[in-house]
């Protein structure tokens, strides 16, 4: 049985893993395979050909805050990114990994859960020290509530023997992926730190823009062709008035009397290894003071903001200009945006959604919205004009579209230029000529880019201009001595020749190897888990609401 938990990657990879699968999945099944519909409602679904209890479903919704909880010192009712929806696939697929274990027969022990509790809870506190299970539950699990009852020791310990099992799961399901021999691994540690010692020719749209002839009649047409996308979407500009949490920092101060408590409380929750940037304790207490401080600060300019908003509520008659009048009076600064539409928000600052969805929702009649909360800062907004979709006429925008025009135009010539060139470099090579030789007799210049590998993160001076994946997959099918064929880019191309392969250092192999084997096997048996996985989820998941719902929301088929 596994004693302790390894680091979160172990663990945390089913979350990641099984939070797409569905999504995959469920898009993929023929309609012979949908068999889950007329469901009652209510119903729980089955799996493995048990019936899913009110019960099951809520043990597991609660071992899934823990779970959730762990990986990110948050809840997941708190995080507004994470759906119903997404929840509801979570709890489904813990429910169907922990009775899959269970049906075989994995079994865990007191002693392998307690060691585990420990070896969690150690990792909440600091520098080790364990964490006790009851001042865990009450300063942590007391305080989330689940459908109307906290968090208790009792869903811990269940989290604790459920999360084992699934993971001792994995390890049976990919256990085949342990069976990489080191011989195998070798050869693929080779594969992988092999360094390409290359050159390159680059076709760039910017070297050929100047090229490209330009007169009214050919932008009108290129206008006129490509229209819609200048098409601007409906846009809404406002007036506002904004109360930054920096000017109510020092009230905070003042305010947060207690500050050291409430620093080493969240501390306490949130453990060293929260704020990744963090690198000791005093750091990551530093990070929460600024967090606490910020909140206060945030509530002290909502209260005043609130102030100028019921003020404003209460002017009548309701005009978009009572903001501004009131305002100026107060000697508050009145701002207004550039015009913007839903899906950017305004240039002029990072505005949260609310700020965005309550500027569109502003009418004539109800000209008015506020306070709006930010990161940094609390809104008052009034409506200044809306402004319906439209597509801009020519000379409104004649440089935009001329550039658009010159850069296609100067994109294609680069294509052209590049695989006309290598026409000519095929041929210059195969009479006997060097790749420099032919380079320079075409006035291009071919780049010594820096030695690089399958396993190099970036190349600088080339990974930007043609992605970096494009480059690796070239180079590795590019025989030494010879030229890859024209890459097309996104403004342009290359050409690629492969000077020489060099080979991996033994030495430095020889040290590698552990840890290379380790994880190659690793990530071998996440691969056959994922694979089991997916056809698991096939096979299971049919009986279940999350089915049902999936298949509802499936897109039409082709005619």
């Amino acid at each position: 049985m596994i004693g302790t938990i390894r680091k979160h990657s172990a663990w945390l990879w089913w979350f990641i893993a099984v939070a797409t699968v569905v999504s995959f999945i469920f898009w993929g099944l023929g309609p012979s395979a949908r068999v889950g519909g007329g469901m009652a409602p209510g119903d729980r679904g089955s799996l493995y050909g048990q019936k899913i209890t009110d019960e099951d479903y809520e043990n597991c919704k609660r071992e899934f805050y823990i779970f959730y909880w762990f990986q990110s010192h948050n809840w997941p009712d708190k995080n507004p990114s994470f759906t119903a929806a997404e929840m509801d696939q979570q709890i489904y697929l813990r429910l169907m990994l922990s009775r899959k274990a269970k049906s075989l027969g994995i079994h865990v022990s007191d002693d392998s859960a307690a060691g585990a509790a420990m070896t969690m809870l150690n990792r909440v506190n600091d520098n080790g020290q364990p964490l006790s299970v009851r001042t865990f539950e009450q300063q942590i699990l007391e305080q989330e509530y689940v459908d109307g009852r906290p968090l208790d020791d009792s869903d811990f310990e269940r989290f604790i023997r459920d999360d084992l099992g699934i993971e001792q799961l994995m390890e049976i399901m990919g256990m085949a992926g342990n069976f990489i021999t080191p011989g195998q691994a070798a050869d693929m540690y080779r594969l992988e730190h092999q360094e390409f010692r290359t050159h390159a020719v680059f076709f760039s749209a910017s070297n050929y823009l100047a090229k490209v002839p330009v007169t009214p009649a050919i932008i009108g047409r290129y206008y006129t062709n490509y229209m819609a996308q200048y098409r601007l979407p409906d846009r809404v500009q406002v007036r506002y008035v904004e109360f930054s949490a920096t000017n109510f920092m020092a009230q905070a101060r003042r305010e947060l009397t207690n500050i050291n408590d409430l620093v080493e409380s969240a501390y306490l929750r949130v453990g060293p290894d929260y704020f990744a940037d963090a690198k000791t304790p005093a750091a990551a207490k530093a990070k929460i003071r600024g967090i606490l401080l910020q909140k206060q600060a945030l509530a002290d300019a909502a209260a005043v903001a609130n102030g100028l908003a019921t003020e404003v509520y209460n002017m009548q008659p309701q005009r978009a200009a009572n903001l501004a009048t009131l305002a100026k009076k107060k000697g508050l600064a009145v701002r207004t945006t550039q015009p913007f539409d839903r899906e950017y928000g305004p240039s002029e600052f990072p505005a949260p959604a609310e700020f965005v969805k309550d500027a569109f929702d502003l009418t004539p009649d109800s000209p008015f919205a506020g306070p709006v909360a930010g990161d940094d800062a609390v809104y008052d907004i009034a409506l200044y004009q809306t402004l319906p979709e439209e597509i801009p006429p020519l000379d409104s925008i004649r440089d935009r579209v001329t550039l658009d025009y010159q850069t296609m135009q100067a994109t294609l010539l680069a294509r052209r230029m590049g695989a006309d060139f290598y026409k000519e470099l095929t041929n210059q090579l195969s009479s006997g000529k060097t790749y420099s030789a032919a380079c320079a007799a075409a006035g291009l210049r071919a780049t010594a880019l820096p030695p690089f590998s399958l396993s190099s993160q970036d190349v600088p001076g080339a990974a930007e201009r043609t992605g970096l994946w494009q480059l690796k997959r070239t180079a590795l099918a590019t025989p030494p001595g010879k030229a890859a064929d024209f890459q097309e880019t996104q403004d342009g191309g290359f050409i690629l020749f492969v000077d020489k392969i060099s080979p991996v250092n033994q030495a430095t192999m020889a040290a590698d190897m552990p840890e290379f084997i380790a994880q190659a096997r690793h990530e071998r048996v996440n691969d056959i888990f994922n694979e089991w996985l997916h056809l698991e989820v096939n096979r299971q998941f049919v009986t279940t609401p999350i089915y049902k719902s999936q298949a509802n929301a499936r897109p039409p088929a082709a005619p």
